[in-house]
């Protein structure tokens, strides 16, 4: 079983109550810092709930959808486009925006690998892709490099 610092040692015995307050000391640690994770579809995250996930690949995904099944007619194909922007509503638009921003807000922060959990725009944890666990290493440089 993995060190469990922050758990008094009487938990450590009970492997539930030791992941319990493991997983608990990681949402105190995500509590105090605005996360940021940078993925795609290929690199699957496990994030906890609240956390903003960019899927840098997701852009393409909405394009490829609203493409889908188009003909070769440029004309009919322009139509059906239109007609699925405009069944998606301003639903659709939000969701084409918030993946542009994704993809910008990544660039901006100078990520360079993926997965990447970026904490307070500061620190970067690459290849991790459980969330919890990132964020716990960068606690753990922010303690011993205050």
């Amino acid at each position: 079983m993995p060190a469990l610092p922050h758990c008094p040692s009487f938990l450590r015995r009970y492997p539930l109550t030791a992941v319990l307050c493991s997983a608990l000391t990681h949402a105190l640690a995500l509590a105090d810092a605005e996360v940021l994770v940078v993925t795609d579809s290929h690199y699957p995250v496990q994030a906890p709930a609240g956390i903003r996930v960019i899927e840098l690949d997701l852009p393409a995904r909405i394009k490829a959808e609203l493409a889908d099944g188009l003909s070769s007619d440029a004309q009919r194909s322009a139509a059906l486009v239109q007609q699925r922007l405009g069944d998606g509503g301003i639903v659709l638009q939000q969701r084409i925006g918030a993946a542009y921003q994704g993809v910008v807000d990544a660039w901006s922060l100078g990520v360079t690998a993926i997965p990447a959990v970026v904490v307070d725009h500061r620190y970067v944890v690459y290849g991790e892709p459980d969330v919890a666990s990132a964020v716990a290493l960068i606690a753990e440089h922010r303690r011993a490099q205050p």
